[in-house]
């Protein structure tokens, strides 16, 4: 019997469940341990709440969980409940799978001035992680900036233009929903350093922008290349420019319309956040496009900036005594491999990118190079204690373990306090968690 152990409950982690079960059949316990009380990582708390279609991926873990060689190990922190020295001792394999949870810097100047928050606490925040719950942003002016072009910068614009009404229908958390009810921001800037041939931007995504309420999207045509170079980028972004040129077309009494102005400001490098305390505008460097790199020209204008969510990536926690990558922000590996014995998978491994579904080829990758190790017998020839080893030192350390089954009386009661319309209230802190599973 081989037992493994894999560190995050998301999707890279449900994916490598899935990959084991199948290289390995009935010869495989497989135990999955979560910071959180619940499972699925960024499904729950980092895809858009109005992109319910997209969190419905959760049934496939689901059919993974509910088998009976893999367990949920909820409420148990790796490095603080117990030590990943300790978990190797007792599985064959450790995979990380602990996703990218930080934001990125963003090194300028006026970065801690209040009202200025990275993208993992913004969207934690209206997303229900308990870690970011109290984030409590000012929305009473009428500008918010946004730094990046990619989905994450999308999903916060959208966020924040949307009404109530188009919100009903989501999983967005009550204090959110009350915040953005009552908000005043009425211009949404989305910033960037280079141009549309450049964005990371999805069409699908892109194309909701069309389609809102009260927000329009604005484009300076001034800003787009010339339409016959759109035909040497690949048909994903040929799409999303398409659209950034519909967006520039469109007729000024159209947009006019809206109440909401969702700007994008390319070629727009920021250099400074200004303010007294609290945020009140942003410098920006006007750049061009030196062999597909933002070069400043040093033409510098100042924007009004009530709010600003920096949208630049995402970095990994590192965990002591595993090797780091600092520059890249991940685990440093080869090919999922960190030391014998000990793998990683998903943005722990790669970095932040590609989609949810990328994470699926990355979880049996990982399994295949476990597989490849167990056969050369660099892991030993089993007979480690697994699961029962680790209950022994939950019982020993008192831990509150919370089980697949905890969750879903968990979630059956986030499903009873949900508004009309929504499919769920979530618990916003661990503690009250807990309590409904008494």
């Amino acid at each position: 019997m081989r037992h493994i152990a894999i560190i995050g409950s998301g999707p890279a982690g449900y994916y490598t469940a899935e990959a084991a079960q199948k290289a390995f059949g009935d010869d495989v316990r497989v135990d999955i341990f979560d910071l959180l009380p619940v499972p699925y990582g960024l499904i729950r708390t980092g895809v858009a709440p109005d992109h319910q279609s997209i969190k419905g991926v959760s049934r496939r873990y689901e059919k993974t969980a509910l088998t009976d060689n893999v367990r949920f190990v909820g409420n148990v922190a790796v490095g603080r409940d117990v030590e990943v020295a300790e978990i190797q001792s007792l599985y064959d394999a450790v995979v990380l799978a602990t996703g990218a949870p930080s934001d990125r810097e963003l090194g300028l100047p006026g970065a801690e001035l209040s009202n200025v928050f990275g993208s993992a606490a913004f969207v934690g925040w209206y997303n229900g992680h308990p870690q970011f719950a109290q984030l409590n942003p000012d929305l009473s002016g009428t500008t918010a900036v946004v730094i990046g072009m990619g989905n994450v910068a999308l999903d916060v614009a959208r966020i924040l233009a949307k009404t109530p009404e188009e919100l009903a229908g989501s999983d967005i958390v009550a204090h959110a929903y009350q915040a953005l009810e009552a908000s005043r921001i009425e211009r949404v800037i989305i910033l960037g350093r280079r141009g549309p041939h450049q964005i990371m931007m999805t069409p699908k995504e892109l194309g909701e922008l069309a389609h809102l309420e009260r927000a329009a999207p604005h484009v300076d045509a001034r800003d787009l290349p010339d339409a016959g170079e759109d035909a040497m980028l690949e048909p994903g972004l040929r799409k999303s420019v398409t659209l950034i040129r519909e967006f520039a077309a469109t007729p000024e009494h159209i947009r006019a319309e809206k109440r909401v102005a969702i700007e994008f400001a390319f070629f727009a490098q920021p250099v400074a956040l200004l303010g007294d305390g609290k945020v009140e505008a942003i410098e920006v460097e006007r750049t061009v496009l030196e062999r597909g790199r933002a070069v400043g020209t040093g033409e510098v204008e100042r924007l009004r900036a009530d709010m600003v969510v920096s949208c630049i990536g995402y970095r990994t926690h590192p965990i002591p005594g595993v090797p780091f990558d600092e520059r890249e922000g991940r685990f440093a590996n080869d090919a999922g491999r960190i030391l014998p014995g000990l793998y990683c998978v998903g943005w722990a491994r790669r970095g932040p990118s590609g989609t949810i579904g990328t994470n699926k080829p990355d979880g049996f990758a990982v399994v295949d190079a476990i597989a490849e190790d167990v056969a050369a017998g660099r892991l030993g020839n089993g007979g480690k204690q697994g699961r029962a080893g680790f209950d022994a030192l939950a019982a020993e350390r008192g831990l509150d373990v919370v089980t697949f089954k905890d969750w879903k009386r968990i979630e059956e009661a986030e499903e009873r306090a949900a508004r009309e319309g929504s499919p769920r209230e979530k618990f916003v802190d661990i503690e009250a968690m807990i309590r409904a599973l008494t």
